[in-house]
Order: structure tokens, then C-alpha cells, then sequence
């Protein structure tokens, strides 16, 4: 599905093991470099060796929350300007919106989410124009 020639590399974070590997093989099947994490803190050490063009991070973990990831990242020079999407199935107050911006988060997407939603969210945050398909209406 990604436009360039090369593999578009993303880096996935979550501890949700399940769907780590649902996304993992989802996203390559759809032509990505994919690298996936259960949990954020071999983040930095997996990064010096294949920064990734897009992070895809669930907000809600530990020992870091998504929200520490994003303001390392944000606050990194090597990932500076990787574009991050949240994942995640619990905020609902202002304060979660507050708190992603001010962590340089600048999409989300709620979780269970439709692939295809997914998909769009990361080719728009890569900058690539997605060709017309067909989307069912469910």
C-alpha cells in the first residue's frame, strides 16, 4: 500500500501482545518495514539501529506509559521528527488531548479501530496519497 519505492518503516509499541502481532503482520502483508515492541523500554536501543519513518505507541503501559515514549522521542534528536500515532482505548476527558500535545502527539486513533482506518492514519501521517479502493460501509 505505501507509494515510494522503498519500505516505509514503522515501529510499533504495545504491550497488547495479541494485537502487537496482528499489527506486525498486517502492516507488512501491506508492504511496511515493520519492528514490533511489547513494551517501551528498549525503545532508544532499537532506534540507533533502524529509525523508524513513523512510530505507531499505545498510550496506556508500563514501566513507561505511551505518553513518556512520546516526550522522549519528541525530546530526541534521532526521532524528533518521526511522526507518532497513539493508539488507544481509553482516553475520553480533555486532559488525554492536553496531554498529547504536549508530549508532540499529534494523532490518535481510538482502539478496536478498522484497518483500513489504521492504514490511512499512517500513509496521511507519512505524507503519501492513498489510491481510491473500495471501503464496506460495517
Amino acid at each position: 500500500m505505501t507509494t515510494t519505492s522503498t519500505k516505509r518503516r514503522i515501529l510499533i509499541v504495545d504491550d497488547n501482545v495479541e494485537l502487537l502481532e496482528e499489527l506486525e503482520n498486517m502492516l507488512s502483508m501491506g508492504g511496511y518495514e515493520v519492528t514490533a515492541l511489547s513494551d517501551g523500554t528498549r525503545l532508544f536501543d532499537v532506534v540507533l539501529n533502524n529509525k523508524p519513518d513513523l512510530i505507531l505507541l499505545d498510550l496506556k503501559m508500563s514501566p513507561k506509559s505511551g505518553f513518556q515514549l512520546a516526550d522522549e522521542a519528541r525530546n530526541s534528536l534521532l526521532l524528533k521528527d518521526v511522526p507518532v500515532i497513539a493508539m488507544t482505548g481509553f482516553f475520553t476527558e480533555k486532559q488525554h488531548f492536553l496531554m498529547m500535545k504536549l508530549c508532540g502527539i499529534k494523532t490518535s486513533i481510538l482502539k478496536p479501530f478498522r484497518p483500513v482506518n489504521l492504514i490511512t492514519k499512517i500513509e496521511f501521517a507519512l505524507g503519501n496519497r492513498l489510491e481510491e479502493y473500495e471501503v464496506d460501509g460495517t
